[in-house]
């Protein structure tokens, strides 16, 4: 049993020209699951870079660097803040 286990999964086994195979396959599968992870990852990074604000977040910024320049009071903020929601 054991021998045949040997045989089927060792160096020198059938299949793959006599140089083993067995459960091998398994690192070119994670390799793939890397390679796809990689290239995944810097796809996201790229359009998280370029994503533009939106109008909301881009009228916050602007009402936020008013009332730090103190063009506004905090009540003024505050409700203006409070339309943008």
């Amino acid at each position: 049993m054991v021998t045949e286990l040997l045989m089927q999964w060792g160096p020198g086994g059938p299949g793959h020209g006599g140089h083993g195979g067995g459960p091998f396959w398994i690192f070119g599968v994670v390799w793939m699951v890397l390679i796809a992870s990689l290239i995944g990852t810097v796809i996201y990074a790229l359009l998280r870079k370029t994503r533009r604000p939106s109008a909301t977040e881009s009228a916050r910024t602007i009402l936020a660097e008013r009332y730090a320049r103190g063009e506004l009071s905090g009540e003024e903020y505050r409700e203006r803040l409070g339309e943008l929601r």
